[in-house]
């Protein structure tokens, strides 16, 4: 049995955590009870929580880290990655992205959703004691490809299984996609239970669904890029209306997360609730501060009710990939969030979409979530909530 002891200890079965408070394991990490310290019982300075959930990374572009331009827009922003993509070999990217897993292991991270282009990292998270699911993003404006990129991501989904993995096909967005190649992906991802869209990151996206102008669309005229089609409404709901276009029956079944949502609205989000069964939002402040100098409309997700998850992005659009990080800065732009709540998006919401809560996400007697030590987090008054500050790092404890 090991027992690990804490200023603070998240459960987060609680919103509030407790104080002085232990809690006990078997040997194979599983939790055994949790309850108060004896008096002057030695306790860390810190927090203890469950394992994090990195709800939405691109760890096969860790070998992109530091080279690009920050402030970009989108338009500028794939203009860089399509020109760094192949610049690295295969084994400096296999090296970097192992590298980046690691450290997040050791940070406390226990699962990853995680995006892939190609095979690059498939041996890497199949050896790995981090728990990862795959989605398969694919690419492809032109509509005469539909079938054959399928064909090719049905085979690297075969690929993947292969080596034991959780991998299915996704769609990448509304804009680097034909309408019919948004609706054939979708319909082969879910049949996972399981689909990631990005959907809404800028305001360039919106200006070129709505209205056919602004950067991102001047930039695909001026490449001969095929452009989407011009709907006068939102790009979350065209992706809800090319999933009804793929005759799925509504409210469309299965684990969808919408990555980004910075310009989500409150309609928006309840036409989201009422057309698919369990929608989920992933937000990644880092990247979207990196690319945009932009940030999600949290008040707007909050009261929407739709579970909120984080995740980090890739290494192209953050200096890390680092969940605390991305934690501090939700709550400097809203202070209004207690860190309980933000906990349970790091960790319990994100084990949620991946449909491994049953094992990971909270402190709860019969769970293995792993443990995790937040340090450099304190309240200003005994009786407040701790707070996150620049300092705070977190390190795996078990």
């Amino acid at each position: 049995m090991r027992r690990f002891a804490a200023k603070y200890v998240y459960t987060l079965t609680e919103t509030e955590p407790l104080r002085n408070a232990f809690v006990e394991l078997d040997e194979d990490g599983t939790v055994l009870r949790v309850g108060s310290c004896e008096a002057g019982e030695e306790v860390l300075d810190g927090a203890i929580v469950p394992g994090f959930v990195n709800a939405h990374c691109h760890v096969e572009l860790s070998y992109m880290k530091g080279l690009f331009r920050k402030g970009t827009g989108m338009a500028g922003f794939i203009d860089q990655i399509n020109a760094l993509r192949d610049s690295f070999s295969l084994e400096d990217k296999v090296r970097l992205l192992k590298e980046a897993m690691d450290q997040m292991w050791a940070q406390g991270v226990v699962a990853m959703a995680d995006i892939s282009n190609c095979a690059d990292s498939f041996a890497v998270k199949a050896a790995h004691p981090m728990y990862t699911r795959t989605f398969l993003e694919v690419f492809g404006a032109d509509k005469s490809v539909c079938n054959a990129v399928m064909e090719g991501v049905r085979a690297l989904q075969a690929q993947a299984a292969g080596l034991g993995l959780d991998a299915a096909p996704t769609p990448h967005s509304c804009y680097t996609m034909s309408p019919e190649l948004v609706s054939a992906s979708s319909a082969a991802g879910l049949e996972s239970g399981y689909l990631s869209f990005h959907s809404e990151e800028s305001d360039e996206e919106e200006q070129m669904m709505q209205f056919g102008s602004g950067p991102m669309w001047d930039n695909r005229v001026a490449n001969g890029i095929p452009t989407p089609p011009v709907t006068g409404t939102t790009s979350l709901e065209y992706f809800l209306d090319r999933l009804r276009a793929a005759g799925l029956e509504e409210p469309v079944q299965g684990h969808v997360l919408l990555v980004h949502e910075c310009c989500l609205t409150a309609e928006g989000a309840a036409l989201a609730r009422e057309r698919l069964a369990q929608p989920f939002l992933a937000v990644c402040p880092l990247s979207n501060l990196f690319i945009h100098n932009l940030l999600p409309p949290i008040p707007v997700m909050r009261a929407s009710g739709i579970p909120i998850c984080v995740g980090t992005d890739s290494l192209s659009s953050n200096d890390q990939l680092n969940m605390v990080a991305e934690l501090y800065t939700l709550q400097e732009a809203f202070p209004e969030v207690p860190l309980g709540e933000l906990l349970r998006w790091a960790c319990l919401n994100g084990a949620r979409f991946l449909g491994r809560e049953a094992v990971l996400g909270s402190i709860e007697a019969g769970k293995k979530p792993g443990l995790v030590l937040v340090t450099s987090c304190h309240s200003e008054r005994s009786e407040e909530s701790p707070r996150l500050t620049s300092q705070s790092k977190s390190r795996r404890l078990c």
